[in-house]
């Protein structure tokens, strides 16, 4: 009973991502040892199962073993400068072979439909094609670049096209030229050109490893462009399975994607947590702080009564309808994780008289004892002050000793201003608190 209990309360956890997801366009990238890895086919289920939420996907893979071997295969050496392949005649024959056969295998996998698997019905069509158009690298720093291009152009159109279709777009590190020449180029930044291209909502790279901070060895879940910048600055030492794709995820958030998350390709399951869960088990890169307070709107109805339901139910708030919070929607301020309304308060003001009424203070219980709290609260007086309010009232059953300790004293009901004397409930026989705007 528990883990059916456990299942129940994730899944109606999950169902504000699912809402928030739906119709988005996120575009994924993994590197060709996930693709020989014996548990891809866990990762291509999960692609099946975000397409079938109405997730609209584009994979870009990566194909760098795959090259290796067949080099290795002739007997050639694997040539690389600043990190990047030097792909001379016979290495873009690997190169070719490779990303044909990586393609045809991810293909593959995603038109499995056996019964009684996770692909059992999904019916899922995938596209690829020539999206990518390149240009040569060139000679940098005396070093011929031969066959290794970098991204000039992406057809987005098309990709749209294929993506309103409910397709999958696959893409390959490769890309052509407007002569016909074929060019080898960096997955990461495939990936980074498509989804700045697309202005999609997210970008995500499964990588080899999870970030962590060399400081104290404790994982890092989330960091905005600037601080992932210095990040990397600090750290020169970063390994390229860390570096590349924080250097991808920098670049992203730059040119305007709100999202970029790594997750550690190793971990079962890892891209439902991290797009499901309130915390996830990745990192978030950011262009903006991951959490934001802002002024409510009306989107955040929703979220707002799911967050005060419970303590309506346990009389710590008073009921209030959707109608009510609408037309009060303005007084309310939210706290905001990636969509996610995780903490809210209300302050009702009447200019006029000089006083403000605080309402409604609700941290969702996952996120409590983080200070969430009192930064809605801190916000709340400040917007007070900046009003040149004199006073604030509220009425309080069972965190009145939360305020006290924050200045409010203790007062009565004839000490209300008769616009708050209107609402006070005797059956509550809430207690009243005020404190000076000083």
């Amino acid at each position: 009973m528990e883990s059916h209990n456990d299942f129940v309360s994730w899944f109606r956890n999950s169902s504000p991502y699912i809402h928030a997801h739906r119709n988005k366009t996120f575009v994924i990238s993994f590197g060709g040892e996930a693709v020989l890895a014996e548990d891809f086919d866990h990762h291509v289920h999960d692609f099946a199962l975000l397409s079938s939420l109405g997730i609209r996907l584009v994979l870009v893979h990566g194909i760098r073993p795959q090259i290796d071997q067949r080099l290795q295969r002739l007997n050639l050496p694997a040539r690389f400068h600043s990190n990047l392949r030097i792909t001379d005649d016979v290495a873009l024959q690997c190169v070719k072979e490779a990303a044909g056969t990586v393609r045809v295998e991810i293909e593959a996998l995603l038109s499995m439909g056996l019964a009684n698997s996770p692909m059992a019905g999904s019916g899922l069509k995938v596209a690829s094609g020539n999206f990518v158009t390149a240009k040569p690298l060139g000679v940098i720093d005396g070093v011929d670049y031969c066959h290794t291009g970098e991204v000039r152009r992406i057809d987005s159109n098309a990709i749209q096209q294929q993506l309103e279709q409910r397709n999958v777009v696959l893409i390959s590190p490769i890309g052509y030229s407007p002569t016909g020449e074929v060019f080898n180029l960096s997955a990461e930044q495939v990936a980074t050109a498509v989804v700045i291209s697309l202005k999609a909502e997210k970008l995500i790279l499964l990588t080899e490893q999870n970030i962590k901070n060399p400081d104290n060895n404790q994982p890092i879940r989330q960091m905005t462009s600037d601080e992932a910048n210095l990040f990397l600055k600090k750290h020169k030492d970063m390994p390229n399975t860390i570096a590349l794709p924080l250097k991808a995820a920098i670049q992203s958030c730059q040119s305007g994607v709100k999202r970029v998350h790594l997750i550690d390709r190793n971990v079962d399951g890892a891209l439902l947590l991290e797009l499901f869960s309130h915390d996830g088990v990745g990192t978030l890169i950011s262009s903006t702080p991951f959490e934001a307070l802002r002024t409510a709107t009306l989107d955040d109805i929703g979220g707002i009564l799911e967050l005060i339901k419970p303590l309506e139910q346990q009389g710590k708030l008073a009921k209030r309808s959707r109608e009510k919070i609408e037309m009060e929607i303005a007084d309310y301020i939210v706290l905001d994780i990636d969509g996610l309304i995780i903490g809210c308060m209300a302050l009702h003001s009447d200019e006029q008289g000089q006083f403000g009424a605080i309402a409604c203070l609700a941290v969702h219980p996952d996120y409590q004892g983080s200070a969430r709290g009192q930064r809605l609260f801190d916000h709340v007086c400040q917007k007070a002050k900046q009003l040149k309010l004199k006073k604030l009232f509220l009425l309080s059953t069972q965190t009145a000793h939360w305020f006290i300790e924050r200045g409010f004293q203790p007062s009565t009901i004839d000490n209300l201003p008769e616009s708050l004397k209107t609402l006070y409930s005797p059956e509550r026989n809430s207690k009243v608190l005020c404190k000076i705007i000083e």
